[in-house]
């Protein structure tokens, strides 16, 4: 446990207790603390009893009154107030272990925290979780958990993740369900092992457990697998077969359940050359952080903020710069746009994922090496738009440690950054500023 306080929030409950950074919090109301789900959740009430240990070793006992829900101000020397845990597993299709080498060591952990699930949005196995902590999340009622399944069949579970724990994850699914805790849930599709019967079995099996939704995605496979499981892709045929199972049964739990339940990415879509849904078939878009919807949420921003431009709307020429994926379907937005406002001249280039490996065509995948190499000498216009998801959260480095500047420097051109929705999108074409 590392409950050592880092700092205080200026004005908090906390700082008006007059706590101190350097003490370590024991416990609030009773209740050891353990981690950030323990603090989180027990400093909800807005009565509280804490017992702090000063650098000398002194304990003393602070008394705290605040609104119901409000956060407390303290801040840890590490996030989870504890050590990240790293994944027990040894999946067949991880792409932490199909990385190329001599990259960032960070982009090598894999994490498998269930509590990172709640907090971050995190999916988790299960394989590494206590009887102990998995009964903590059912007294607390902590909602929702995300849970990578993969297979409910427990033989086949426990040879996709490699670890023979695997089959204990569908218990406490099991033990979840019972006590109304909220699961979302995502299948990896590796052909050959669980598609076909084993994908029906997998959907039929969690929407009689109860979960709430379920995302359908296709495994990654890049030319970084020696001496790895032999997987082979999502191909069309298989993207078919996919569409074929999940569509129906989806329309099969609508009716009883008044959710689909289950949702393809549009990854599958795109690989099995058919058409997105519409926007109703989303649901409001309960998977869109695993790439269910994500296209078509974008065109319909995207046309909403193009409507509420004037046609005389000037626009200075640009590229764009994306992954193969999704590079017709960005086409067909920049065509939309040059019809509204004649200005626009605008190129859509789908850069080939050479540095991971070319069965890699997603957007956030693709590397500034893979940019400067195939758009140098393009006509990129006055400037070079890039989606966010090409850098690592928050900053400008790219995953093969380039920055922006490198290359806006290799390029010629000042590159802009948008966010991964169509607002964004409009707002970075026409350099719009709010």
């Amino acid at each position: 446990m590392s409950g050592k306080i880092a700092s205080i929030d200026p004005g908090s409950p906390a700082a008006r207790a007059r706590i101190h950074v350097g003490e370590t919090l024991l416990s609030i109301n009773g209740k050891t603390i353990k981690d950030v789900l323990d603090y989180r959740f027990y400093a909800y009430d807005p009565a509280l009893t804490l017992v702090l240990r000063g650098p000398d070793g002194a304990e003393r006992t602070v008394h705290i009154r605040k609104e119901e829900g409000e956060d407390i101000g303290l801040n840890f020397e590490t996030y989870l107030m504890d050590e990240e845990r790293c994944c027990s597993n040894h999946c067949l299709f991880c792409f932490v272990d199909q990385m190329p080498p001599n990259m960032r060591d960070s982009l090598y952990f894999k994490d498998d925290d269930a509590r990172l699930s709640f907090l971050m949005g995190n999916y988790t196995t299960l394989t590494n979780l206590s009887e102990r902590e998995a009964q903590r999340i059912i007294d607390l009622r902590i909602s929702p958990i995300n849970i990578s399944v993969h297979a409910t069949d427990p033989k086949l579970r426990s040879i996709l993740l490699g670890n023979k724990a695997a089959a204990r994850g569908l218990e406490y699914m099991q033990a979840f369900a019972q006590n109304g805790i909220v699961m979302n849930c995502q299948i990896v599709v590796c052909p050959g092992l669980n598609d076909g019967e084993q994908l029906s079995r997998t959907m039929h099996d969690l929407a009689e457990m109860g979960v709430a939704s379920c995302a359908i995605v296709p495994v990654g496979v890049t030319k970084y697998r020696k001496g790895l499981y032999k997987m082979p892709v999502v191909d069309e045929r298989t993207a078919n077969d996919i569409l074929d199972r999940v569509l129906p049964f989806s329309e099969e739990c609508f009716a009883r359940f008044g959710t689909r339940l289950f949702f393809c990415s549009d990854e599958i879509f795109i690989k099995a050359k058919r058409p997105l849904p519409e926007e109703e078939y989303y649901e409001g878009y309960v998977q869109l952080e695993n790439g269910v919807g994500m296209l078509r949420s974008m065109e319909m921003e995207f046309m909403s903020a193009l409507r509420q431009l004037e046609p005389d709307t000037p626009c200075r020429p640009f590229a764009i710069g994306t992954g193969c994926l999704a590079a017709p379907f960005i086409r067909e937005l920049v065509d939309k746009a040059k019809e509204r406002c004649p200005a626009v001249q605008g190129t859509v280039y789908a850069v080939v994922n050479h540095y991971f490996g070319e069965t890699i065509d997603v957007a956030g995948l693709v590397t500034a090496t893979d940019l400067m190499t195939q758009l140098k000498g393009q006509p990129l216009g006055e400037r070079l738009l890039l989606p966010a998801n090409m850098l690592r959260h928050g900053g400008d480095i790219f995953l093969d440690d380039y920055r922006v500047s490198d290359v806006e420097r290799a390029l010629g051109v000042p590159v802009r950054i948008a966010e991964t929705d169509g607002f964004s999108l409009v707002d970075a074409i026409f350099e719009l500023e709010y």
